[in-house]
């Protein structure tokens, strides 16, 4: 066993024993297991929710991207910034409306909001199958990292079953406390790794940064602009507005946002939180110095290039260091987003199915998921061979779907009604499900269309059909009078 094993190992532990550790003196009841008993202040909330954001996608995906995509791969960096300013008006007022009515999941507040568990139930499921490629994307980044900084001791599937033993085991027993205390030696060690790197290997390589640019440049004209096709412009722009929307619409993004004591947290972090995207940057300047370094990963191989860079560079210690860096950049956000994907089967589907079970029973239902979906997970992780970048975006994709009704129920007078909500959320799904499935885009669907509107992200076409949809049926739905005949017949309305 090699020094980098050894260190990879160790702190897999102590990620481990923190996670259970931050169990005692919990009582672990549902509101402390999924948001902390509402008792998080700026420094937990902020690394909470740059434990989720920050995964393996900015470890391998982001270096992945500027490797083998070249500018477009600037897209993460823009998203990025915008969402956190519209974090500063979007956050506080669901952090409070939460508050008052006691939630604890994203889709309790869609169906306080719109009186309709039934709408719910619908958020559930968008947000599970989003959530189970945002998981793969992390096991499958933890198998390489483990794998390539191991030096090949341990396969790639191995490391996936060893990391998803390890979040399942901390999830179940302290929820999103073991998250957060992990967090704070993730987020530590990953900004020391990456700029380290992202500062040393341009220099050591090139003899600095204006000079790695030229030399790129040279060697493969056109490489650091945007594109006339495929992922031009209109591409760049339309991805950028999809993931700012979506940016706060994952479910374990979302139900962070219920664990802060006040809705300060979240303008204090609005200021903080930019300054973060330095780390991603760093991580451009790493995949771009692995371009003529480590030459022909081709596709979803590029994900190796900060790796095998590192690899060819630094003594095994130090590459033990930077695998340790990248296994916790997929612990924390892995067991966020089980715990999250747990919750919203047994809160929001189950129970409404079974009204009559227990917040107690919901949080051991929702314990006893953990491993089931984690399963699952692996399982897809292990059959799969998608880039990191590319499982990101499809989950982009879905979860946005939900912003049009969210964004329009914190407007004192909303028009919007359940119905226009849930057929506007369907309508949303099924057009990315789709364009999924198919693989098709705007241009395959529509060739004769200019090129502009040929590469726009399709998320941005659902979003748009998805809006108008539900426009229309608010409006129709709002001149239907409601008559409630009996007790009954007013009870299943108000599922609907």
């Amino acid at each position: 066993m090699n020094i980098a094993l050894l260190i990879i190992l160790f702190f897999l532990l102590v990620s481990i024993f923190l996670g259970i550790r931050a169990r005692k003196g919990k009582d672990m009841s549902l509101e402390q297991w999924t948001v902390g008993g509402r008792g998080f202040g700026t420094i937990f909330v902020f690394l909470l929710m740059a434990g989720e954001l920050y995964t393996t996608f900015t470890f391998l995906g982001g270096s992945g991207w500027a490797y083998g995509k070249g500018a477009p791969a600037f897209y993460i960096i823009a998203y990025g910034c915008l969402a956190y300013v519209l974090s500063y008006w979007l956050l506080p007022p669901i952090w409070k409306y939460a508050k008052e009515k006691n939630l604890i999941s994203q889709p309790d507040f869609f169906v306080s909001k719109y009186k309709s568990p039934y709408l719910g139930i619908l958020v559930s499921i968008v947000g599970v199958i989003a959530l189970i490629p945002y998981m793969v994307t992390q096991l499958k980044g933890l198998g390489i990292i483990v794998s390539e900084a191991s030096y090949g001791q341990i396969s790639p599937n191995a490391a996936v079953w060893i990391g998803a033993i390890s979040v399942t085991i901390y999830v179940m027993i302290s929820g999103i406390h073991g998250s957060a205390w992990t967090a704070v030696i993730k987020d530590i060690m990953i900004f020391a790794v990456v700029a380290f790197l992202g500062i040393y290997l341009p220099i050591h390589y090139y003899g600095g940064f204006q000079n790695m640019f030229e030399v790129i440049n040279t060697n493969k004209p056109g490489f650091l602009i945007l594109p006339e096709q495929g992922m031009s412009i209109s591409w760049f722009i339309s991805t950028v507005i999809l993931s700012v929307l979506g940016f706060y619409m994952w479910p374990h993004s979302f139900g962070s946002a219920f664990s802060a004591k006040s809705e300060k947290v979240f303008r204090k972090n609005a200021i903080i939180m930019p300054l973060y995207q330095l780390v991603l940057l760093f991580v451009f300047f790493v995949g771009f110095a692995a371009i003529l370094q480590v030459p022909g990963l081709e596709g979803a191989k590029g994900d190796l290039s900060l790796l095998r860079l590192a690899i060819q560079t630094f003594d095994p210690w130090i590459v033990g260091v930077v695998g340790a860096a990248g296994l916790l950049t997929a612990i924390v956000p892995g067991s966020m987003i089980i715990m999250s994907a747990s919750t919203l089967i047994a809160k929001n589907i189950y129970s409404v199915f079974v009204p009559s079970t227990t917040n107690e029973q919901i949080t051991k239902l929702a314990k006893y998921l953990v491993p089931v979906l984690t399963l699952i997970s692996v399982y897809f992780t292990i059959q799969g061979g998608t880039a990191i970048v590319s499982l990101l975006l499809m989950g982009y994709s879905l979860v946005t779907q939900l912003f049009p009704s969210l964004i329009f129920s914190l407007f004192k007078r909303n028009f919007v009604t359940k119905q226009g909500a849930f057929i506007g959320i369907l309508t949303g799904v099924a057009v990315v499900a789709f364009v999924t499935i198919s693989g098709s885009t705007m241009a395959t669907m529509f060739p004769g269309l200019p090129q502009p509107i040929q590469d726009l992200n399709v998320g941005i076409i659902a979003l748009l059909i998805n809006t108008i949809v539900m426009v229309i049926v608010s409006v129709v739905t709002m001149k239907s009078p409601v008559k409630v005949k009996s007790s009954s017949s007013n009870e299943q309305e108000g599922l609907l």
